[in-house]
């Protein structure tokens, strides 16, 4: 076991944040000669010991970065395993031959599990899902603690900023100035000028028996036009429509049909285009 391995052979508390982020701190840094005699050894030989090694003499930073995330309500230690998975990633993808330390290559991974993590669980409902709303969502957080609510100019300076439109700064502001509600309310909120809980307002008329008897109505009604106006079609253009659409074996190519009636795919296109418009028509009246 070479000398690296042996300094790092420890195993660290669970249980403890306290006691793990102590663990850590006391794990030695590798030199430059280790981490590129470990790293050549993972990369050549797949050593698994090498890669622990680089693992753990790297913890000590994924809990410097977590320590940026406090603002985000979420638990350090959540924040920490996430870094970690993100550190075991850039462990893998790291190659010593490029010339950059371990530890500028990994901070890119250490951050992009977290933010992952941050986005998932910030909110019941996601928060950013674009690439562009996932950058304001970072930045636009550190903008107001600096400046508060945002005026014309100020939104104007962020888009500018972050290269986005003023007005997905807006919308990512309402954003997070917007919270979750649960939706029954909370029993503590007897009082009178609480909010209503969406429960009171948000109908579910999936089963309201007048809601059921219009719906029925309307298909009953619907698939009868279908049927009128599929009938008054032409006799081709039912073939067409009955072996392309309404068929349960397996349905005829406007080839199929071209060479039976002896005219182009096209023309077969056209002819089905044409029918089915009659077809949306007689349904949904225009």
């Amino acid at each position: 076991m070479s000398t690296a391995l042996q300094k790092l052979e420890m195993s660290l508390p669970t249980g403890s944040l306290e006691a793990y982020v102590e663990a850590v701190n006391r794990l030695p840094m590798l030199s430059a000669e280790e981490e590129r005699e470990l790293a050549l050894r993972l990369r050549d030989e797949h050593d698994l010991d090498a890669a622990r090694a680089l693992v753990m003499s790297h913890l000590r930073f994924v809990v410097r970065i977590a320590r940026g995330y406090n603002g985000y309500g979420l638990q350090q230690s959540d924040l920490i395993q996430e870094g970690n998975i993100g550190l075991m990633k850039a462990v893998k993808r790291y190659d010593p031959d490029v010339g950059v330390r371990l530890v500028s290559f990994a901070v890119h991974w250490i951050r992009a599990e977290m933010h992952e993590f941050i986005l998932r669980n910030w909110r019941i409902v996601k928060v950013a899902t674009t690439k562009a709303q996932r950058k304001l969502f970072f930045n636009l957080r550190n903008a107001k603690q600096r400046l508060g609510w945002f005026t014309r100019e100020e939104v104007n300076a962020v888009a500018k900023d972050l290269g986005v439109k003023p007005e997905t700064v807006l919308e990512m502001e309402a954003r997070l100035a917007a919270h979750d509600a649960a939706f029954d309310g909370h029993s503590e909120d007897s009082d009178d000028h609480a909010p209503p809980a969406p429960v009171h307002y948000l109908e579910d008329r999936r089963f309201d028996p007048a809601e059921q008897a219009e719906s029925d109505d309307w298909r009953e009604h619907s698939l009868a036009r279908l049927e009128e106006s599929l009938a008054g079609l032409d006799e081709r253009s039912q073939e067409i429509i009955q072996r392309r659409w309404l068929t349960d074996g397996e349905k005829a190519t406007l080839q199929d049909l071209a060479d039976k009636y002896r005219v182009s795919a096209e023309r077969i296109r056209q002819l089905e285009q044409n029918a089915l418009r009659k077809l949306r028509l007689a349904v949904v009246p225009a």
